[in-house]
């Protein structure tokens, strides 16, 4: 019988990370939604990021390639300025919070990060971007508290942050039960751009 392997594969993404004050900041904003929402799906704190390309699952041999062109990448541009604003969701479901600052030289740099994917010969989805941050998702049957938990956050308006690292992500998103978790693959400081 011949034996069948499958190469090992990771799920990948290239993202923004607010500091730990900004994202402390919008907690304390969320409490009155985490208090009246807690079958929500709440993504961890240290979780919460922007992402920049989703490149989905790949098999790990793939991954290589991309960290010297990200780290080229990173390295000719400045940080990005941004905060973190009011929220909303998407189909009823997933909350998020929404961004401000620096938006046309954020969809620049997610347009220089997703050419540096197709130049390393990795395909993937090419979706608009639309910055914000995800930070849960309602459970079947209660489509009301992703609604109510997002009007919660209408008035939050956080502090201005540069985004200081270009993080290279992988996630267990469907390998099993259990929460969402992720680490960092790899990360680079922004350089000075221009």
């Amino acid at each position: 019988m011949k034996e069948h392997t499958q190469a090992a594969t990771v799920r990948v993404f290239i993202a923004l990370a607010p500091p730990d004050d900004a994202k402390e900041e919008l907690e304390r904003a969320l409490a009155p939604a985490y208090a009246a929402h807690p079958r929500m799906r709440w993504n961890r704190i240290e979780d919460w990021h922007v992402t920049l390309a989703f490149l989905g699952e790949l098999p790990v041999a793939a991954v290589p390639p991309l960290r010297p062109r990200l780290a080229e990448l990173a390295a000719a541009r400045r940080p990005v300025r941004l905060s973190l604003r009011g929220g909303g969701h998407f189909d009823e479901r997933v909350l998020w919070s929404g961004m401000a600052g620096e938006l046309a030289e954020l969809h620049v740099l997610a347009s220089e990060v997703r050419a540096a994917v197709k130049e390393c010969g990795i395909g993937f989805a090419d979706r608009p971007l639309r910055p914000h941050l995800t930070l849960a998702r309602a459970r079947r049957g209660d489509p009301s508290a992703a609604l109510e938990a997002a009007a919660a956050l209408t008035g939050f308006s956080g502090r201005e942050w540069e985004a200081e690292r270009l993080h290279l992500v992988g996630s267990n998103i469907g390998r099993g039960p259990g929460p969402i978790h992720y680490r960092d693959i790899e990360s680079w400081a922004f350089g000075g751009g221009s």
